[in-house]
């Protein structure tokens, strides 16, 4: 999509055996496109790697130098598989002990838990020397931020608290709006008219997604952009080009 103003690229990462696995399903890349299409931040690319240290250090360094922010989900817990801090520290060649600063939230917040503070937990606290914290007010145990990487937890309810946390220290572009027109055509009698439009508005994406409900074909046809008067535009154009079938 050509835009007069670019807005910010990004890309997510997303960690841990149990998503390859099928035992979990990822619920957080939704959450994560929904919030940065809002705040005007244009997530590009979702990849999803293993527990496995080599293959995360050489994606985040892929995906931080391709884009301008970078969310990672998953692997910051208290288990020995839990490697994310010590693969992001490796990946941009920073050192990383327990942090004080992690190290005295987690004692305060189980201090008054009346939980032990044991060394799983303290493991929490375990921050590359240059990351900046990501506040987490649901579980205390905080995310981080090293150069454009963000590291988030994977539990859904941690991961949508850091997202809101971070979110505000990003500067955004103009957020994406979107308008959607149900079509009753397939898709092969819509190509033709539809390459049409897209190439008289360039400005704005157009993607066809279609449907067979009760022996009928159709397509949903969403029309994106950031231009509030070209999307209107490239709508009524649209319902125009199909009088009879929108």
């Amino acid at each position: 999509m050509a835009n007069s103003v670019t807005n910010p690229t990004a890309a997510m990462l997303v960690i841990g055996d149990e998503i390859l696995s099928g035992r979990t399903r990822d619920a957080n890349m939704y959450h994560l496109a929904g919030r940065l299409t809002e705040h005007g931040i244009d997530l590009k690319e979702v990849r999803v790697v293993s527990d496995d240290a080599p293959a995360i250090i050489r994606a985040v360094q892929a995906l931080s130098k391709g884009f301008d922010h970078v969310f990672t989900s998953g692997g910051i817990g208290p288990t020995h598989d839990d490697i994310t801090a010590d693969c992001i520290a490796e990946a941009f060649g920073d050192q990383i002990d327990v942090r004080p600063d992690a190290y005295d939230l987690l004692a305060a917040h189980y201090a008054q838990g009346g939980k032990e503070f044991n060394a799983a937990r303290q493991r929490m606290a375990r921050i590359p020397d240059s990351a900046t914290l990501i506040d987490n007010p649901v579980s205390v145990a905080p995310g981080f931020s090293v150069q454009n990487v963000h590291v988030m937890a994977g539990v859904p309810s941690v991961f949508r608290a850091m997202v809101d946390s971070v979110l505000p220290r990003l500067t955004g572009g103009a957020p994406l709006l979107s308008e959607t027109i149900q079509i009753n055509r397939g898709e092969g009698d819509i190509a033709g008219p539809l390459g049409d439009l897209a190439a008289k508005f360039p400005e704005i994406s157009i993607g066809s997604y279609p449907f067979h409900h009760e022996g009928v074909y159709g397509a949903n046809i969403v029309l994106r952009g950031v231009d509030a008067e070209q999307l209107k535009r490239a709508t009524t154009a649209l319902t125009q080009t199909f009088p009879e079938d929108t």
